[in-house]
């Protein structure tokens, strides 16, 4: 295990309630991060993208990756920053499902932090966090940002409207480019198609609306969808579970269909 350089603990914390507001954490070098929302939902923003984060998810960003927190509603956030060194192999920045016990672990140590690496009790519990983290599976929540101008003025009115319904090719024109063009250009730089990007970005959206208490008849028209069927099969594929499941996090859902990205914290 890590020593702790003059003094310093190998555990942090941060916990408060957020209003709704664009916020960002301290985020100081030397330090891997774990945010979760105890409750609420919020979004996780670097330059490489978003990742969203309901209950029983959560983003792991390693030391130097600037991010920023956006809350649509009151949001607790809690998270947990731990010596670089700790998790050997932290990984990229990523969405990551958090088990019961888990989360339970990670508030208590929210609570209990700074954990010291000479004290008996707190080098044991950061023991078991780094053994949890090492197994936190990814979890299908991330929208790449591309970065060709013509696909990020494509990603940012899907952005302002996810359930506009113009076809690639009305995306593409609006952008002065060909439907090839924008495909290729999406595909290159986020690995989706402009309609799976889409698709993804509905869903998120989705995921926001019907935490705050909104019914799926009423999401699915908001995000786009001509039905409330055409929805759940939308959400299914992405998610792979029911929407009302999903918000119940992953002991009601059974085995998740990880289909996305990477994780560390």
């Amino acid at each position: 295990m890590r020593h702790e350089p003059l003094g310093e603990p190998l555990v942090r914390s941060y916990a408060v309630t957020h209003p709704a507001s664009h916020v960002v954490l301290p985020q100081a070098d030397g330090w891997d991060q774990l945010l979760v929302a105890e409750t609420g939902v919020m979004t996780v923003r670097t330059a490489a993208g978003s990742w969203l984060v309901p209950p029983h998810r959560g983003v792991w960003a390693p030391s130097g990756v600037h991010h920023e927190l956006v809350t649509e509603g009151r949001v607790r956030v809690r998270s947990l920053y731990l010596a670089s060194g700790l998790v050997t192999e932290p990984g990229p920045c990523r969405a990551v499902e958090i088990a019961p016990f888990t989360r339970a672990l990670v508030l208590h140590a929210v609570e209990a932090a700074p954990l010291w690496g000479h004290v008996e009790r707190d080098a044991h519990l950061v023991a078991v966090l780094v053994d949890q983290f090492a197994d936190l599976s990814d979890a299908p929540l991330h929208l790449p940002m591309p970065s060709d101008a013509r696909a990020v003025e494509v990603a940012r009115l899907l952005l302002g409207d996810p359930a506009c319904d113009d076809d690639v090719s009305a995306l593409a024109a609006r952008v002065s480019t060909s439907r090839r063009t924008l495909e290729r250009r999406f595909l290159a730089e986020t690995g989706m198609s402009v309609g799976r990007w889409r698709t993804q970005l509905r869903i998120q959206a989705a995921v926001r609306r019907l935490a705050d208490g909104a019914s799926v008849t009423r999401v699915a028209g908001d995000v786009g969808y001509a039905t409330p069927s055409a929805f759940a099969a939308a959400f299914r594929h992405v998610l792979g579970t029911t929407p009302s499941r999903y918000l119940q996090g992953p002991e009601a859902r059974g085995p998740l269909l990880s289909r996305t990205l990477p994780v560390g914290r």
